[in-house]
């Protein structure tokens, strides 16, 4: 499967859970989280250090979700994402996508080769923003960019 492949496959799911989205309401990861619900998605916010985020019940750990989430957005950074891709091994969880928008973000070669290794199909880097058509200009720039230098996923 393709990068872009696998981006569009998480992109259908509808239950994504988003591992380490922040108790700060102005933080990146919260409006990215805000973007999926927007979008129409059943969002779940993971964050053992909160109990609700915009008025969705926080969970401390994936293997809490009842039901399991299709996805896993993680935003982590990536020194805790091995801890992330265990979990997702553990609740059964098949799609993974580790976020970057620059820096290594929530991508750390161990937790990848660990979710392939067990199954799951990954995302390695990127941001959602990109992909959806309609995102904003800034987002549409960036993947216009990246399409004129050749480093868009194909």
């Amino acid at each position: 499967m393709t990068t872009r492949e696998s981006i569009d496959d998480f992109l259908r799911q509808k239950r994504i859970a988003v591992v380490g989205v922040s108790r700060n309401g102005a933080d990146f990861t919260r409006l990215l989280f805000r973007e999926f619900i927007k979008r129409g998605y059943d969002a779940v916010p993971v964050n053992p250090n909160a109990s609700e985020i915009d008025g969705r019940r926080c969970y401390a750990r994936l293997q809490d979700l009842d039901p399991p989430a299709e996805g896993v957005l993680v935003m982590t950074p990536a020194n805790r994402a091995a801890e992330v891709a265990r979990d997702c091994a553990q609740s059964g969880v098949s799609r993974v996508w580790f976020f970057r928008a620059a820096g290594a973000g929530a991508v750390h070669p161990g937790a990848v080769s660990f979710c392939r290794a067990n199954g799951i199909r990954v995302v390695e880097g990127w941001c959602p923003f990109m992909f959806w058509h309609d995102a904003g200009l800034i987002h549409r720039l960036h993947g216009f960019a990246l399409k004129l230098i050749g480093r868009h996923p194909r």
